[in-house]
């Protein structure tokens, strides 16, 4: 896929592959209902899984194939991890297991302070031997950057080293929060958009990803 580097924050990444520009329009109009926004993060998740899974590890095995034995790829290592941040977060998830069905699913819940714009971590579930896991951060949206950091720092104590995240739509504030926190952290996206509004609304943005994803707007 057509990726593009951003030239300050070097981890962050755009994946502009035309269908994914497609669906984020799709995604963005204000017309577009609760059924069709679910699905379009659904397949927008499904299409960035083949981009950031691109570095797993493989390992050869020995395949019995109808003509004969052979050496053959697989993924090496314990199953990957895809950790939702709550609520929005669950609507990727969908779009990873399509292509990763073992994978791991794990959660954490922050909620953002709407004066402060801080985060707040009120719930951590992930697997057991976590920490040589590989960690994909699922979240629509970046915005302030607050939640993507107090993830990757609860991940980071917790002893886990190989964290990505993953977005749909991502500000630079956001970026620039995260890189600057956490510059080994690589970040995908579809789209970098324009910025922040006063109320940490990314413009021209989709409005807000989990209202629209569950019928609570």
């Amino acid at each position: 896929m057509p990726i593009k580097q951003h030239p300050v924050f070097t981890s962050f990444h755009e994946v502009q592959h035309p269908l994914l520009q497609h669906k984020l329009t799709l995604l963005r109009k204000c017309d577009t209902d609760k059924k069709e926004f679910n699905e379009l993060v659904g397949e927008i998740s499904t299409l960035l899984v083949y981009e950031v899974t691109k570095d797993l590890p493989l390992t050869n095995e020995s395949v019995q194939t109808p003509l004969e034995k052979c050496e053959m790829p697989f993924l090496a290592g314990k199953k990957p991890v895809i950790l939702a941040i709550l609520r929005a977060g669950l609507g990727m998830v969908g779009g990873f297991l399509n292509l990763m069905p073992s994978a791991r699913v794990a959660h954490i819940g922050l909620y953002r302070d709407e004066s402060t714009l801080e985060p707040h971590l009120y719930y951590f579930k992930v697997p057991s031997h976590s920490k040589d896991r590989q960690f994909y951060i699922c979240d629509p949206m970046l915005a302030t950057g607050g939640t993507a950091v107090c993830a990757i720092d609860k991940l980071k104590a917790s002893g886990v080293r190989k964290i990505t995240f993953v977005c749909i739509l991502a500000a630079p504030e956001g970026v620039e929060k995260v890189f600057s926190a956490h510059p080994d952290v690589p970040l995908f996206a579809v789209k970098l958009d324009r910025k922040l509004n006063k109320k940490g609304y990314i413009l021209p943005g989709l409005g807000d990803a989990g209202d629209r994803m569950f019928g609570t707007k």
